[in-house]
């Protein structure tokens, strides 16, 4: 998948391999199942009077039969498949049909800057086994070697690339001033109709955006619509204990209205909510690095000392718990229905498998808890209406 980014930080295009592949199980269907599909419909139709929460229990209920039904068509169990395997949970991207795991791997920094290429694929490899199905990236990061290291990572490991989602995003490309940006130059044509160009051209199945605003995602789905072109289907957006209003105000209302999804990065927020800068700024951390000297200023700020402050505050409920500050942090971002699914970014593997134990607390995430963790934050952004299902 492609997402168009607006200017804030790109290299070369992703290696040929990427291309995305996606086939519906819809369309193994016998006629008595179209049938039935269809009886099922007009009661689903009918049914869309009643309250919300009835609605989303019969659609679960449909995906769940209709799963089942395919599993056995091809004389498999429910044990075979990986989200049961793994405990994995996978969520749809925002209306859209494809199924991501509702944890991915990013490659912000770490593939081909803060990381060896062998830990790469260390890390790739923890999160394939453990479910994870998108890996996001993009042309900017390390100058394009980031998504030539992924594209590496899969041609040695050889995956099947139907298990995949592969994201990666555009704007900054090279130095030149036609290399950049979102021109026709660059991506083809602008936007919307490159965009609908790529996917045509089976070089990816689906388009988002990154960093956009809410009006210009509204934007390019009218323009999309009028003429008869491919619309975004999800947003990529900063989302953590610190970092709410887009995503818990915004972008629901877009996703009510015309179907855009959420995929959420920096759930540590760069790694202040993992607890490390708690007393000061290690030598080995990402704020140490020169060009991350914005972090260090951000985290040594008197707004940065406070928000130090409030995760000392919300250590108890971690330890209530039984799990780790990161973990309960990410965790928080997954119980968020509205979020697809939430990038990971680590720079070995025992903090990838660290963040990756959010799974197990998901459950743990009840309406008291969240609550003790907005009354502690006071930072819980205020919505005229109420998008629940």
């Amino acid at each position: 998948m492609l997402a168009a980014r607006t200017g804030t930080v790109g290299g070369k295009s992703a290696d040929e391999s990427l291309k995305l592949r996606k086939q519906s199980v819809l369309s193994l269907g016998s006629r008595d199942r179209a049938l039935k599909s269809s009886a099922e419909a007009s009661k689903e139709g009918r049914a869309r009077a009643g309250p919300p929460q009835q609605r989303a229990r019969r659609l679960a209920l449909l995906r769940e039969l209709e799963m089942n039904w395919y599993l056995r068509l091809c004389e498999l169990s429910h044990e075979y498949t990986i989200a049961y395997t793994t405990g994995m949970p996978h969520r749809n991207l925002g209306k859209s049909g494809l199924r991501v795991s509702c944890l991915g791997l990013g490659t912000w920094v770490t593939f081909g800057g803060q990381i060896s290429d062998e830990v790469a694929e260390q890390l790739m490899t923890i999160a394939y086994e453990s479910g994870v199905n998108l890996f996001d990236t993009a042309e900017v990061y390390a100058a394009g070697k980031a998504e030539v290291i992924l594209g590496n990572i899969l041609k040695k490991k050889d995956w099947r690339r139907s298990s995949l989602v592969i994201t990666t995003k555009l704007y900054w490309g090279g130095k030149a001033e036609t290399e950049r940006g979102l021109s026709r130059k660059h991506i083809i044509e602008e936007i919307v109709r490159a965009m609908t160009h790529v996917i045509n051209q089976g070089m990816a199945m689906y388009w988002g955006t990154s960093r956009w605003s809410a009006m210009e995602i509204m934007e390019a789905y009218s323009v999309a619509r009028q003429f008869n072109m491919i619309p975004p289907v999800c947003e990529q957006a900063e989302y953590h204990l610190f970092q709410r209003e887009k995503v818990e105000v915004q972008l629901p209302e877009l996703y009510h209205k015309i179907g855009v999804g959420a995929m959420t990065w920096s759930p540590l927020a760069c790694g202040i909510i993992s607890g490390k800068y708690g007393n000061g700024v290690p030598e080995s951390s990402r704020a140490s690095l020169k060009c991350y000297q914005w972090l260090k200023e951000k985290i040594i700020s008197e707004e940065g000392r406070k928000q130090q402050g409030k995760l000392k505050d919300l250590s108890p409920i971690a330890e209530r718990l039984g799990c780790t500050l990161p973990q309960l942090a990410v965790a928080w971002c997954l119980r968020n229905e509205g979020v697809s699914s939430v990038l990971l970014g680590s720079s070995n593997p025992e903090q990838l498998i660290e963040n990756l134990g959010a799974i197990q607390v998901l459950p743990k995430m009840t309406s008291h808890i969240v609550n003790e963790i907005d009354n502690i934050l006071g930072n819980k952004p205020y919505s005229k209406k109420d998008y629940r299902s």
